[in-house]
């Protein structure tokens, strides 16, 4: 039976329906688990991303900081 024909996808439908795997999901629990699960849909590699989140903390805190100093130019 081809995997895209509606008679096979009927079935999985109510296999799935049957077995109801989303009422057994907990997710993870453990800080491991949680941090390698958030990574699951990154499409990066894991370094880049954590390069990417500092270069942000780092854009964010400029700002701020010409912000600090607009005002204390202006004013």
């Amino acid at each position: 039976m081809k995997k895209n024909s509606a008679k096979f996808r009927q079935m999985q439908r109510e296999r799935i329906m049957r077995t109801k795997p989303w009422e057994k999901s907990t997710g993870a629990k453990t800080p491991y688990g949680k941090e390698r699960s958030k990574m699951n849909a990154l499409k990066m590699s894991p370094h880049l991303y954590s390069l990417i989140k500092e270069l942000n903390e780092i854009i964010k805190q400029n700002k701020s900081v010409r912000h600090k100093v607009s005002i204390l130019l202006i004013g």
